[in-house]
């Protein structure tokens, strides 16, 4: 059995995480944020669009996105990444070089994404069980499904597309058996939510994936990009030690299907331009302004 591992590091008590339903304004907030970044709205505009007082608001939005409204609108309006890239600052090396365990210490999440044999890898899921569930989190609602060996799935849900959704996990794993189970998932959802915010865990995350040879080299690559980091396509082909495959690692970077966990968001055009993300640009926007706000409040 391959594994895919990153660095262990000393287990820290888990920060605390916000209720599930508690991420519903934190996801509008973010969305309205990144479609009116341009007009800069106040603390008591965007409170108002998500019907809460504005010191209320504050501390949800704080304790879901890890920061302030106004450090978040001030990493999306400073285009901090097309910056960084523009000024050529690639950080792959410094990420392989460090990976999680880096003097940083911007990032306490572990990830032990354990894949398949070339034999399980053909029979895609026989004999496995996979649960899943919908949770609310602050990037709007998600499905996640996972094994008992770790998360296998984790996509973003757009309006009325859950079906669709869970059909494309049934293809991914089309010999699994499905079960949906709230409980079971509730939990892992908190921990991944709580790892999206630069949280600590109490634990590692375990992934259970599935892929070819190049598509798990990629996504181990993925895995080495620091909390708050961005590379190119470009970067990761070199890395790889393939640098004229950047299409084909665009395609293995595409084909990830654990969103956030596998942080496919942080690779961008050499250009800085943000765009090819499966679940949306502006979402990719949210998620990296946020990762880099909270990094600027760590240091």
């Amino acid at each position: 059995m391959t594994r895919i591992q990153q660095p262990s590091r000393r287990a820290a008590l888990r920060a605390a995480a916000p209720r599930a339903d508690a991420y519903a304004p934190v996801a509008r907030a973010l969305d309205y944020l990144v479609e009116n970044f341009e007009a800069a709205p106040s603390l008591e505009e965007t409170a108002a669009e998500v019907g809460l007082s504005p010191q209320h608001f504050q501390r949800v939005f704080k304790a879901g996105a890890g920061v302030s409204p106004k450090r978040f609108l001030q990493y999306l309006a400073a285009g901090e990444a097309k910056r960084e890239m523009a000024s050529g600052g690639s950080v792959l090396d410094a990420s392989f070089a460090a990976g999680l365990s880096g003097p940083s210490r911007l990032h306490d999440l572990f990830l032990a994404a354990e894949a398949m044999t070339p034999g399980a890898y053909r029979k895609k899921g026989e004999g496995l069980t996979i649960r899943y569930a919908t949770v609310n989190g602050p990037f709007g609602a998600a499905l996640i499904g996972a094994t008992e060996k770790g998360v296998s799935w984790l996509s973003f849900l757009g309006a009325g597309d859950e079906a669709m959704q869970l059909g494309e996990m049934k293809q991914d794993w089309p010999a699994a058996r499905f079960v949906h189970d709230q409980d079971f998932i509730a939990p892992l959802a908190v921990r991944a939510f709580t790892s999206a915010a630069n949280g600590r865990l109490d634990q590692p995350l375990g992934l259970h994936v599935h892929g070819t040879n190049f598509q798990l080299k990629v996504w181990e690559a993925l895995l080495k990009i620091p909390y708050g980091g961005l590379v190119t396509y470009g970067d990761i082909a070199r890395e790889l030690g393939h640098p004229k495959a950047s299409r084909a690692v665009g395609a293995a970077v595409g084909s990830n299907m654990v969103s956030l966990l596998i942080p496919c968001h942080r690779v961008i055009l050499s250009s800085g331009i943000i765009h090819n993300y499966r679940w949306g640009s502006a979402r990719k926007k949210a998620i990296l302004a946020m990762e880099q706000a909270v990094c600027a409040v760590a240091q």
